[in-house]
């Protein structure tokens, strides 16, 4: 059975999506990755999201339009995808889904854009508009996958930590699966498939991208380049790290919800109170990038983990997997492309592996990771348009 899985996450800067293949309808079924594509998130849209993760006027409306703008991107990059079949066999020559055929094409398993997260109050809200996703693609497509898990009780995130047992679980060692987007969460796989924990560690990227674009005018920190050249502040360290979610025990998730803008700059007034020195922009880009290390690496140290692989964007922050190394050394750490999986598909393939959840009844939570009453099955589905699917 073929899926494709797209993914938008909290850096808000790219839809990845990927085609891939699952050998059987095995739970524990190896899957090859077929195709990968990805498409910039337009600048207004970027804006309009961002803008949306903080209360505004006319917001349902604004939602709504973003919505719409956003669904049309993921339904282009699934296009891409479906073409790379072949348009005889998807049976369209703009793409789509042949149940039928000897290509099939099961659904389309997309996350949507997270704009708000606050599962203690009982709700999460992802931006995706299934049944036009459907529509435009043909395919059948899954979408609200954290809902679900929120309604049992759960934190809704991270999802992904099922997916990473089936892709990185290890015979031999203990192995944490660490994924820095805009947020950063951690897969925490003992040795032979036992009970598989993780949760959100805390900022990933998004603090250093917002801190850059302010002062550089750029999205991010190539490379990390910026960071590399300053020093750390510890005093703005210690302030972040008194950040009570840090201190919270799992299962727990965050997002732009609570790391925002206006909490770095809360966290420099404290530090500045407390005596700390006239910093740089670079310095406190350089103290970002160790926040998000730190509280990594200390979690992957803790597991006991004998190795680390690290997808997501922040795989290729050079300065960020130094600094992660070097905090949990001796722990090895590389980024998944080192076990053959492009650190920037393994979202997208995480929810091309939800969707195949869903159309086959089984669960896609793991209670343990997110706190829910129990398994569940997860994901709303919208059927292919007539004579699509």
């Amino acid at each position: 059975m073929r899926f494709i899985g797209l993914m938008s996450g909290t850096s808000v800067d790219a839809v990845d999506g990927v085609l891939a293949e699952f050998e059987s309808d095995a739970p524990s079924a190896s899957f090859t990755t077929l195709a990968f594509a990805s498409r910039a998130m337009p600048e207004a849209l970027r804006r309009s999201l961002l803008e949306l993760q903080q209360p505004g006027p006319d917001e349902l409306a604004r939602a709504s339009l973003a919505s719409i703008a956003l669904t049309d991107l993921y339904a282009e990059v699934s296009l891409e995808l479906l073409s790379t079949l072949g348009a005889n066999q998807t049976g369209s020559e703009q793409g789509g889904c042949d149940q039928g055929g000897p290509v099939q094409v099961a659904a389309i398993g997309a996350h949507g854009q997270t704009v708000r997260h606050r599962p203690e109050l009982g709700y999460t809200v992802q931006l995706i508009d299934g049944a036009r996703l459907a529509e435009m693609t043909g395919c059948q497509s899954v979408v609200d996958f954290r809902s679900g898990d929120v309604a049992a009780g759960g934190q809704g995130a991270p999802l992904v930590p099922a997916f990473h047992a089936l892709a990185f679980g290890s015979t031999a060692l203990r192995r944490a699966v660490v994924n820095i987007g805009g947020i950063a969460n951690v897969s925490l796989l003992p040795v032979g498939g036992g009970t598989v924990t993780g949760f959100d560690t805390g900022p990933g990227n998004l603090l250093m991208d917002a801190w850059c674009e302010r002062h550089l005018g750029q999205p991010f920190d190539r490379d990390g380049d910026w960071a590399a050249g300053g020093k750390v502040d510890h005093v703005l360290l210690e302030a972040m790290l008194a950040e009570p979610y840090f201190g919270l025990p799992p299962p727990k998730s965050t997002g732009r919800d609570l790391f925002t803008p206006d909490w770095l700059d809360r966290q420099l007034a404290v530090s500045r109170s407390k005596g700390a020195a006239d910093l740089t922009p670079r310095d406190i880009q350089t103290t970002l990038a160790e926040l998000t290390a730190l509280t990594i690496g200390r979690v992957c140290q803790a597991f006991g983990a004998g190795e680390i692989r690290v997808c997501g964007g922040g795989a290729l922050n050079a300065h960020l997997m130094r600094r992660i190394a070097q905090i949990a050394a001796p722990i090895e750490v590389s980024s998944t492309a080192a076990i053959g999986i492009d650190p920037l598909a393994v979202e997208a393939l995480a929810f091309a592996w939800l969707a195949r959840q869903r159309i086959l009844n089984r669960p896609g939570n793991l209670p343990a990771v997110t706190g829910a009453r129990g398994p569940r099955i997860l994901g709303a589905v919208y059927p292919a348009p007539p004579g699509k699917g």
